[in-house]
């Protein structure tokens, strides 16, 4: 038996049970009164959608829905000046994208920071977390002027090229594996005989999974939100689907049904998101909360 199994065996052995109880009635309304009061935005707005133009400002408003909702998402998808396929197609290449690369840089960032000994690692982690003080707002102009030399106005990779890894991502992978990775672990592979490649792959990419997760959770959701940078980089012939829909704001009168119609066409695949990897989210948080 080698030096990093023995260690993992004697480390999981050593673990103490949780007693689980069972949560008193209060916990579950409380847990209820949250879940109605979230819920209740999507409720309004899909009541607004399944109207019509008057629906936003009928007095006598039903909380029953109506029956023009798939005419109104049937709308928002067919109308031309939407684009409706091609903003989702380049919602979903940018949000993978730039989910996939935050992670996994991140993840590279985080454990050297935590766990590689080079001169300069406090300071430049430190440099790195300055960073984020900086207001997004402050960095859109000289931004805008390296994406135009560049040529890359209008073309999705201005929108993914800046968004590659964020110092937000390099901090919290980095406190994660610092917490949740014990040295010994990293000792006992290098004992083994595994480069510094295998030993991240095979030891510390596990034991950042559940935070890897997260992340990237967290990043595909502000990446497909992301409205401000898009609308200005990008035209109206490679939109995303935030700067999309914006146009069905543009008219003099906003049908609200529509505009709404379409916010919930657009929030559908996040739901789906956090449907499949809703396991990975909770996982993420009771590691990084319990310690075994």
């Amino acid at each position: 038996m080698t030096a990093l199994s023995t260690l993992i065996k004697r480390k999981s052995g050593g673990a103490s049970a949780v007693t689980t109880m069972r949560p008193s009635w209060f916990v579950y309304a409380a847990l209820a009164i949250v879940l109605i009061a979230s819920m209740f935005p999507f409720y309004w707005s899909f009541l607004i959608a399944s109207g019509d133009r008057f629906t936003v400002n009928d007095p006598n408003l039903s909380w029953w829905p109506g029956g023009n909702f798939l005419a109104n998402a049937a709308t928002v998808i067919n109308n031309p000046a939407v684009n409706f396929w091609k903003a989702l197609s380049n919602s979903i290449i940018v949000s993978t994208a730039v989910s996939v690369s935050t992670v996994v840089l991140s993840t590279l960032a985080g454990y050297a920071f935590a766990k590689l000994r080079f001169k300069g690692s406090g300071p430049l982690l430190i440099a790195v977390v300055a960073t984020m003080a900086v207001p997004v707002q402050l960095g859109i102009v000289p931004l805008y002027i390296l994406m135009q030399r560049f040529g890359w106005t209008g073309n999705i990779g201005a929108v993914i090229i800046p968004g590659l890894v964020t110092a937000f991502g390099v901090f919290w992978m980095t406190q994660y594996i610092q917490q949740s990775l014990p040295t010994e672990l990293i000792e006992a592979a290098r004992v083994d005989g595994c480069s510094m490649i295998r030993t991240f792959w095979h030891v510390g990419l596990p034991a950042a999974r559940p935070a890897a997760a997260m992340l990237f959770l967290f990043t595909f959701v502000t990446s497909w939100n992301n409205f401000m940078w898009p609308y200005i980089v990008l035209d109206q012939q490679s939109p995303t689907l935030p700067v999309s829909l914006s146009i069905l704001q543009a008219n003099y009168f906003v049908d609200y049904s529509l505009v709404l119609a379409g916010v919930l066409l657009a929030t559908v695949p996040l739901l789906l998101l956090f449907m499949f990897a809703g396991r990975q989210l909770v996982s993420g948080i009771m590691q990084g909360a319990v310690k075994g």
